[in-house]
């Protein structure tokens, strides 16, 4: 099995976070692979997790309109991770691309042995939030 522990330590959601507890994030992950044109996620949808390119290249859409292409190290669907929420937008794969995904039921006992990064999702979260407000 891969270690993503090294891709996670990039995720500013998830600096100083002890070692030990990267690893029990890293053992929840599963590596999903998507073709070019594939859907990884699709607006509307009701939204189980988060994602982490480590691989390849995606366009987010809304309303049909590309906003935003990602590429290894972007990751989207942080708000998941706290509460089921339909999907924002549709992320669809450029390239061959790969993610890291990980859903909330694997992440909850985390967040609860890991306050801090509660408050880092919420951060996060809230940026993102402006940052889609100053693109309308």
């Amino acid at each position: 099995m891969a270690d993503h522990v090294p891709h996670l330590k990039k995720v500013p959601l998830f600096h100083d976070i002890p070692e030990a507890q990267l690893r029990r994030i890293a053992n929840g992950i599963k590596e999903r692979r998507y073709e070019p044109g594939a859907a990884i996620v699709s607006a509307g949808d009701a939204g189980h997790g988060f994602y982490l390119i480590v691989q390849g290249r995606a366009d987010v859409q809304r309303n049909e309109r590309t906003v935003r292409t990602l590429g290894p190290g972007d990751y989207f669907g942080e708000l998941s991770l706290v509460r089921e929420t339909p999907r924002s937008a549709t992320v669809v794969a450029k390239e061959p691309t790969t993610c890291l995904a990980l859903t909330r039921w694997d992440f909850k006992g985390i967040l609860d042995a890991n306050p801090a990064i509660a408050i880092r999702l919420l951060e996060t979260v809230a940026s993102r939030i402006q940052d889609d407000e100053g693109m309308h």
